[in-house]
């Protein structure tokens, strides 16, 4: 009887074995999606006169961003998005909330050609759902805001609004698509009178701080995507204004806070 070939056995068996492995992969990666805590997105769009959406730089910027967002975060059933317009009353600004429906089915046990089927599934699904809520916020993002709540921008008060997410026990993530100028007539008014430099701005941001302390937000990612060009002066993108903002949610327990 001929002999096995020593080397044809290892390669085969050491083929076997990377196959095996993919579809451990493959599957150890569906099910942690399947598992893994639903993603609350919330958004807040600038609708005061100081952010113009009809610019083309910030139209561009703004639809990349929401495009970005929907992509990482709407992603199985239970993810939610929802957006907020910041204006004189933004606690009760909310224009847009859904709720993701695909299922990212339980693949455990299931060889990697099952798998494979499950995920080509999903993406098609995952991918119509995604189209329709990018097309939803676009929309609100290139509405007018006409009334007279465009005098007034009150960032603070979205903070009940994350906390009320936090609520549920999701990972929650915030994107402010503003230029962050707090502008209030019976409270910090940005525009009349911003921090004098970093110093004034952290001992703003800690009195501020002190009014919502009863809020518990659980540390959400928060992202400042401010509407400025690179080219744009200290006068128009004040850096104070970001580092009080950064302070303030760093007094309220948030860890991760980046401008964009």
């Amino acid at each position: 009887m001929k002999k096995p070939n020593f080397f044809y056995t290892v390669i085969s068996f050491s083929f076997l074995l990377f196959v095996v492995a993919c579809g451990d992969k493959k599957q150890q990666s569906t099910e942690n999606q399947a598992n893994s805590p639903s993603i609350y997105t919330l958004i807040f769009i600038d609708k005061t006169a100081s952010v113009d959406v009809a610019k083309p730089f910030i139209a561009q910027k703004y639809q990349q961003a929401l495009t970005s967002v929907i992509e990482q975060n709407f992603n199985k059933a239970g993810d939610k998005f929802e957006i907020y317009y910041i204006h004189e009353n933004t606690s009760k600004g909310r224009c847009l909330s859904l709720v993701c429906r695909t299922e990212m089915e339980n693949t455990e046990g299931m060889n990697a050609t099952d798998i494979e089927s499950i995920k080509t599934s999903y993406d098609l699904s995952i991918r119509k759902e995604r189209n329709f809520v990018t097309k939803q916020a676009f929309t609100r993002l290139n509405a007018q805001n006409n009334n007279a709540s465009n005098l007034e921008t009150n960032i603070l008060s979205s903070i009940p609004v994350i906390a009320k997410a936090a609520a549920t026990q999701s990972i929650v993530k915030v994107y402010y698509l503003s230029d962050m100028v707090e502008s209030v007539k019976n409270g910090r008014d940005f525009q009349q009178k911003p921090p004098k430099n970093e110093t004034e701005a952290e001992a703003w941001a800690e009195i501020d701080a002190e009014k919502f302390k009863n809020y518990a937000l659980n540390s959400p990612d928060i992202s400042m995507i401010l509407p400025f060009e690179p080219t744009s002066s200290i006068k128009e993108n004040n850096p104070t204004i970001t580092h009080y903002w950064s302070k303030l949610f760093e007094n309220l327990g948030v860890m991760s806070v980046q401008e964009l």
